[in-house]
């Protein structure tokens, strides 16, 4: 991995298209996630507060480091609608080397000093 950085590829739910896009948006440009994909939109079915429930729903997935996923996790917290976002990190177990360390390098934390 990059520079021995365990990369995450990090599942999170949100409401629509726009609240997707602009928590995308935030993540990469504040330095938390190198890319953040959003595949189609989809419908959840779910059980909350006792009931089931089924909604239009759209996922992002945000490609980030283990030593990022807490701050991202926050982010993600504080620009969503949902009361309880799902923010589920996957860790790459291989891929290339390349890619990788490209992640690592957008996501490291400015040096302090």
């Amino acid at each position: 991995m990059a520079d021995g950085e365990e990369v995450l590829f990090v599942y999170v739910t949100a409401a629509d298209a726009a609240e997707a896009g602009r928590i995308g948006r935030a993540l990469v440009e504040e330095g938390l996630a190198a890319c953040v994909n959003l595949p189609a939109p989809h419908t959840a079915i779910y059980r909350w507060q006792g009931a089931v429930a089924e909604e239009p729903e759209q996922a992002l997935i945000a490609k980030t480091t283990a030593a990022r996923f807490d701050e991202l996790a926050r982010r993600v917290r504080a620009l969503s609608s949902y009361e309880l976002p799902c923010i589920v990190a996957l860790p790459a177990v291989a891929g290339d080397a390349a890619f990788l360390a490209w992640v690592g390098m957008q996501v490291r934390p400015p040096a302090s000093g």
